[in-house]
């Protein structure tokens, strides 16, 4: 069971600098311009079956849509360049904590992420077989996961790097999957709460001379939290930094709103160095209506002072098929602040028609 099988289971203007002067040059106020229009970006994973000529015909749909990125799961070079043909950016989506690799479990099962109770992602995965997550703070971690971003973006069909699972495992998760797995996370669960492994402790306490197993309620520790934010800001940064020098863009998929990450993935995504973030409003995991979607976009954008655009992550399936849902959680988007929304699900031509009309 893949990421996306988990998720189907349930049923993101200021004066300019002038020149000394100018302004008396002139006392009229600028032009008004119209608003910048909306640009969108659509997950996919490519079918390689398709066709030579259903590509070109489902790209230039997308592109007049006002599709200007797709974030490609896996590498495809016919479904990249013809995406590039037709003016559309073609970026890998790069799984990056969650490695579930049998080659890498089996060469280094000490790298992966272990629990306040000592199990480990490599062994005792939580929820899902599928979740092995990496420590961020082992030894050849970081290094290996450069390597990874060096080997995708030296390749010249793709244009960008587009990060998920970029963050510990869900110390609690979205409400509408408690009854799901059975679980009540109404608190932080020492079985679901990461990382506590050697390394992670080790470096902890050199900086704040306390083992966090040690600690009564390690939960409510602000630093210890801290500690694990920027412990996944560390590896962004080490992948943006791969990124710039093949002068290429980075983006993440991340938690819905700046509070929800940090609280519940431990993700500090308001201070990462991104070119654009995706924040996953997928409103139904949160038992919540359409119209929290403007709410998580006007908070993310806030919170995030301009430092880069966001575009709101919109899970279709949790509109149920219906358009005017569908057309209402696009422009509660925009008109909070995002420069567009990013898709997952079937775009098909009433949504495609949907996101033409805002561009």
């Amino acid at each position: 069971m893949d990421k996306r099988h988990f998720i189907k289971s349930l049923g993101v203007g200021s004066l300019a600098l002038m020149e000394p002067g100018l302004v008396a040059k002139s006392a009229a106020l600028p032009e008004q311009t119209e608003p910048a229009k909306a640009q969108h970006r659509v997950w996919i994973n490519p079918n390689h079956k398709d066709t030579a000529a259903e590509l070109k015909q489902r790209y230039a749909g997308y592109k007049q849509a006002g599709i200007g990125v797709i974030y490609f799961e896996e590498d495809s070079p016919p479904h990249f360049k013809t995406a590039k043909e037709a003016g559309i950016e073609a970026h890998r989506w790069f799984w990056t904590m969650n490695r579930n690799d049998k080659e890498l479990l089996a060469k280094h099962p000490e790298w992966f992420s272990q629990n306040r109770k000592g199990d480990s992602c490599a062994t005792k995965p939580p929820y899902v077989d599928y979740y092995r997550f990496l420590c961020p703070n082992k030894p050849g971690v970081v290094a290996h996961l450069r390597e990874q971003a060096e080997r995708i973006l030296s390749k010249d069909y793709v244009d960008g790097l587009h990060l998920d699972y970029i963050r510990f495992v869900d110390v609690i998760l979205p409400v509408n999957l408690w009854a799901k797995y059975g679980i009540d996370q109404s608190k932080e669960l020492p079985e679901y709460d990461f990382c506590y492994c050697s390394d992670c402790r080790d470096k902890y306490k050199k900086s704040y001379s306390t083992d966090p197993l040690e600690m009564a309620h390690p939960d409510q520790i602000p630093s210890w939290r801290r500690f694990r934010y920027n412990s996944i800001t560390n590896v962004v940064s080490n992948m943006a930094e791969v990124a710039r020098q093949h002068k290429k863009p980075i983006t993440a998929a991340v938690f819905p709103t700046p509070e929800i990450a940090k609280r519940i993935v431990r993700q500090d995504w308001v201070n990462w160095p991104l070119n654009a973030v995706c924040p996953m409003i997928y409103h139904g995991f949160y038992k919540e209506g359409v119209q929290w979607i403007g709410d998580a976009v006007a908070e993310g954008v806030k919170a995030l002072h301009g430092s880069f655009p966001l575009y709101a992550g919109l899970f279709l399936p949790d509109f149920d098929g219906d358009a005017a849902q569908i057309r209402k959680g696009v422009q509660l988007a925009l008109e909070n602040g995002a420069a567009g929304v990013s898709v997952f699900g079937t775009l098909t031509p009433e949504v495609l028609g949907i996101l033409k009309e805002t561009v």
